[in-house]
């Protein structure tokens, strides 16, 4: 009756801690290489930050850059700065 106890509070725990995690957030980058398919398929990577870092990578792999459609921008965008309106009379 011990071994079934302690089994069942093991799997409890390990049911709790993967019930209580939280997923990691997607990042997402503005451009995204498009591999040739092939007999092997294609592939596609999004985690390049400029055009020209894409082009690098994919050069001589036979594929081509895009950007990336799902990519919002920077959560933290600056605030437009306001003008002071400086009379001179």
């Amino acid at each position: 009756m011990t071994k079934t106890r302690s089994t069942f509070l093991a799997a409890a725990a390990i049911v709790a801690a993967v019930a209580f995690t939280t997923p990691a957030p997607a990042i997402e980058y503005p451009w995204c290489a498009q591999y040739a398919g092939g007999p092997a398929g294609g592939g596609r990577n999004c985690a390049f930050t400029t055009y020209a870092q894409c082009m690098a990578t994919s050069r001589g792999m036979g594929g081509f850059c895009e950007r990336n459609l799902f990519y919002t921008g920077p959560d933290d965008r600056p605030g437009k700065r306001s003008r002071k309106y400086r009379g001179y009379d």
